[in-house]
């Protein structure tokens, strides 16, 4: 039940990182504070199709 998804940074949309979600407990986007090496700054990275 679990699908992979990547992250994508909100200020350069690059796809950075790649994680799990359970579709049936998280119907809605995933959305970390995590770090992108093309912004050097962290950043809101959010699920991307």
């Amino acid at each position: 039940m679990r699908d992979i998804v990547l992250l994508a940074c909100n200020d350069c949309k690059r796809r950075n990182y790649s994680t799990t979600k359970n579709k049936r407990k998280s119907t809605g986007r995933l959305e970390f504070k995590k770090y992108c090496r093309f912004c050097r700054s962290h950043t809101v990275h959010r699920e991307s199709k």
